[in-house]
């Protein structure tokens, strides 16, 4: 699997779960929500990628 695709998978996951948590926990949740889409707008526009240091440093192959 590549690394693009992972890096979606991780960020709709983490969207998704954050959304739920914010429903049935605590509506303060939600500022993690807006945290990953904040972090993938700035991603975007500057093409830097937390996950994907992480991922490479783990050996996964690099992005395209």
């Amino acid at each position: 699997m590549s690394m693009d695709r992972i890096i979606r998978m991780f960020a709709g996951l983490f969207v998704l779960a954050s959304l739920a948590l914010g429903w049935f926990v605590s509506p303060y949740w939600f500022l993690f929500t807006a945290f990953v889409g904040f972090n993938l707008f700035q991603s975007s526009l500057t093409g830097f990628c937390p996950l994907e240091m992480v991922l490479a440093k783990l050996g996964v192959g690099k992005a395209h």
